[in-house]
């Protein structure tokens, strides 16, 4: 076991250390020589030594009389994060309750936002579809009762429909004189509502 030669605190950092056999060196702040340092220095609050962190130590004697560090603490100096923590410690602080209740009041406002700009939207989409002009097909004819068989004069029709049917249709007839797209005028096609 070591003695202590000194009650008088140093500083120093980790220069070194081997953890499957637990023991490394510190390298004092005022300089000299390299410290080896054992585990048991270190205080029991389940963390392991990490090379490069800053501790104060006294100085001691081993088993073998030469100077060693003994009673090592951690330094909280400069960024805490780059210090190992203890096993008991959380990885990070606890969330008051007020913060708690802060971040979920933020996320069901930014939740309810986006759904009522859904909503805004769709209805835009269904007013803006309800005012657009309805593209309606054209009414595609029932089948034709009536089909291309060589007629082509007015004479040989039995109706007005008939002789529209074969002056849109059928080629060479000769049913509309004055071409004015009503065939048969005289016989069939007297009024513009005929059938």
């Amino acid at each position: 076991m070591a003695k202590a030669a000194s009650n008088m605190a140093l500083t120093g950092k980790l220069s070194s250390w081997n953890d499957d056999r637990g023991f490394g060196f510190i390298a004092p702040r005022d300089g000299g020589r390299e410290l080896f340092v054992h585990i048991s220095a270190f205080p029991r609050d389940g963390s392991r030594p990490t090379v490069g962190e800053t501790v104060s130590f006294e100085l001691g004697r081993g088993k073998d009389g030469k100077p060693q560090a003994v009673k090592v603490l951690r330094q909280a100096l400069g960024d805490p994060s780059t210090y190992p923590r203890a096993a008991s410690q959380p990885a990070r602080p606890g969330r008051s309750p007020v913060n708690a209740l802060v971040g979920f009041v933020l996320v069901v406002a930014i939740a309810a936002f986006g759904y009522f700009q859904y909503q805004r939207h769709a209805r835009q989409q269904d007013a803006s579809a309800l005012l657009a002009p309805q593209a309606v097909d054209p009414p595609q004819p029932a089948a034709s009762v009536y089909r291309c068989d060589g007629r082509t004069h007015c004479s040989q029709m039995s109706s007005c429909a008939e002789a529209r049917f074969f002056l849109r249709n059928c080629p060479g007839v000769e049913m509309d004189g004055d071409g004015d797209g009503v065939p048969c005028e005289q016989q069939w096609c007297t009024s513009p509502f005929a059938k």
